[in-house]
């Protein structure tokens, strides 16, 4: 059964690898980028500027904490548990990935970090906020970053499962703590508008415009 599992996700990930071109390499190497989520994190720091500042400075510290057992469940434990190579490192599937900027990422791809801290954020966020369509902006913008690992070839779409399941249970886990806090310190829970949603909202879309618009350059 496991076999079968691991061919399928061997198949998935070569199907979605090899689709690149100039246009698509350009477009999820961005995606993947460090910088590319910069704007978004930049406009929800305008939104919290106009929260009370104890709220703020917890629900900034929280968030923190999210990426960090995150990152450290899915890198510091995970990977060195199972010890999964990346299909970049997998010697099995030789020269089949196509390899972009000679990036081949860490040795161990299960679980994707990528994918945990993503969605660590998105559940967080989304706890907090309580707005429908900045969760769906959110998560598409998520899951664009979680193709984009696979389309680099240094994820199998199972190690990206993986870390959404390990990043979702720590932006819960992070948000009840949170929610401990206010309680028992009778803290203010936030106030956030509709132009707020609208605030971050904007930031995703001209985010994702941006990057199209600069890996269409790549053509000319």
């Amino acid at each position: 059964m496991l076999d079968y599992l691991n061919d399928i996700d061997t198949e998935a990930l070569l199907a979605i690898n090899g689709l690149h071109d100039v246009f698509q390499d350009a477009l999820w190497w961005m995606v993947s980028a460090k910088w590319s989520s910069l704007l978004i994190l930049l406009a929800l720091i305008w939104i919290l500027m106009h929260q009370n500042r104890r709220h703020a400075l917890l629900v900034i510290a929280m968030l923190v904490l999210a990426f960090v057992i995150a990152d450290q469940v899915s890198s510091g434990l995970i990977k060195h548990l199972v010890e999964r190579l990346r299909p970049t490192h997998d010697p099995a599937l030789g020269s089949a990935v196509h390899i972009i900027n000679g990036y081949r990422g860490g040795m161990y791809g299960f679980v994707s970090s990528h994918a945990a801290n993503s969605f660590a954020a998105v559940t967080f966020i989304s706890l907090l906020l309580r707005n429908r369509v900045v969760t769906i902006g959110m998560t598409l913008w998520a899951l664009m970053q979680c193709y984009s690992r696979i389309y680099l070839g240094v994820h199998y779409p199972g190690d990206i499962m993986g870390g959404i399941v390990v990043g979702v249970l720590s932006g819960w886990l992070v948000w009840l703590l949170m929610r401990s806090i206010q309680r028992r310190w009778r803290l203010s829970q936030g106030h956030y508008t509709h132009a707020d949603a609208i605030v971050l909202l904007s930031s995703i879309v001209i985010t994702v415009v941006g990057i199209i618009t600069a890996a269409a350059l790549q053509l000319f």
